[in-house]
């Protein structure tokens, strides 16, 4: 590294450390190591280290090598590397991409010529990201993603130990040297997850002290430190609940004492289900909810009334499925057309029963009923869109 180089880096970390406290701390735990232009052409971290073209940091101003830096940063203390199971990691790779970028512009960074940001994704995490972009996207990441992992012999899980000791070995050797750091072994995602959940909450203690962990730095952060429920758990709890909120008064035998106490019961729940059949919901994403309901569907012995509807309800819907039966699609489901929500709500406004749960699953983006139902209503919702009524859950 040229002294220039050296003070432009220096200069970029000092900066962050004092008007970004929570990205300055995160910036500092990771070293720097100079890479080989053959396999980093801009910048990369494997989670241990950030490894950089000198090349590239030197075509940047000093504000621009900011954002790289914090760029890098953030891709470890969000837990990227752990985050993507079994998702494609191209696509993995645009996504977290995407969902750091917004936040790093929205904190006053300057981005390098190479990084791409959409707004529309601007406030969404990786995961609801992911989804929504094509395999075939050709978009290209600003930085690699070294988050590979290397599968230790099965033959002999006793040298678990000695495995990890000599990727460890690996990774000081590559490093010394600028060349291409070998894949984490299980043990070492595991241990190195662990230190990043600690590193920002550090982080996290030192900038909320400063006064400077607001926006949405602060959302990304607090979804990790305080994570919530999937919408899996959340609709199991609903329905569940539906299921056992009524009290039977009724006299009870002579042994159990002349008293008469409320007691809570089971019984079989009316829920409707609606699905947004506009084209914003694939066919895919519809199964897999529906999956979801059928296992539940008998556990609570819920009736269930399945709606599809993009402006108007499908012909021949409403479909009836009683608690026993299975639940499953008409063979043919229209898809495609406009969004308006108010149909499946007018058609219970002219019948005499209401459901103990509705259960919306669209995208939101659309014309809601004027006038809130008389019924609780649960809007499991793809993307950001608000509701103005019922309680909203998170797809992605």
């Amino acid at each position: 590294m040229n002294d220039a180089l050296e003070q432009k880096i220096a200069a970029a970390r000092t900066r962050l450390i004092l008007d970004k406290p929570f990205l300055g701390v995160l910036v500092l735990r990771l070293p720097m190591v100079e890479a080989k232009p053959q396999w980093c052409t801009t910048t990369a971290t494997d989670t241990k280290n950030l490894y950089y073209n000198p090349h590239y940091l030197d075509a940047l101003g000093t504000r621009q090598v900011e954002f790289v830096l914090a760029h890098e940063a953030l891709h470890c203390a969000l837990s990227h590397f752990s985050r993507r199971g079994h998702r494609d990691k191209r696509r993995w790779d645009l996504a977290c991409d995407f969902a750091i970028n917004p936040v790093l512009l929205a904190e006053g960074l300057r981005p390098p010529p190479n990084a791409i940001t959409f707004v529309e994704y601007a406030g969404m995490t990786a995961e609801e990201i992911y989804p929504l972009l094509q395999d075939n996207d050709n978009t290209e990441s600003m930085d690699q993603h070294l988050d590979e992992l290397a599968n230790p012999p099965a033959s002999n899980p006793a040298n678990t130990s000695t495995n990890d000791g000599a990727s460890q070995g690996l990774t000081e050797n590559s490093a010394e040297s600028g060349m291409r750091p070998p894949p984490l072994t299980p043990s070492e995602r595991e241990q190195l997850d662990k230190q990043w959940q600690h590193q920002r909450v550090v982080a996290a203690q030192r900038a909320a002290q400063a006064g400077k962990l607001t926006g949405a730095l602060a959302n990304q952060v607090d979804a990790l430190l305080h994570p919530k429920l999937s919408w899996r758990v959340l609709l199991a709890h609903h329905m569940v609940a539906r299921a056992r909120e009524d009290y039977d008064y009724t006299r009870p035998a002579r042994r159990e004492g002349e008293a008469i106490l409320p007691r809570l019961h089971s019984r079989q729940i009316d829920v409707a289900i609606v699905l947004d059949t506009s084209g914003s919901i694939s066919e895919a994403e519809i199964l897999e909810f529906l999956g979801e309901v059928a296992a539940l569907k008998a556990q609570v012995r819920a009736r269930v009334t399945l709606f599809a509807c993009d402006t108007e309800i499908a012909p021949g819907a409403p479909w009836e499925f009683e608690a026993w039966e299975e639940l499953k699609l008409p063979d043919q489901l229209p898809r495609g057309g406009g969004t308006r929500f108010t149909a499946p709500f007018a058609w219970y406004a002219q019948r005499p029963m209401t459901p103990d749960l509705l259960v919306y699953f669209t995208d939101a983006l659309g014309q809601f009923p004027a006038l809130e139902p008389n019924f609780p209503v649960l809007w499991l919702v793809k993307g950001k869109a608000p509701v103005p009524f019922g309680m909203r859950l998170q797809l992605n």
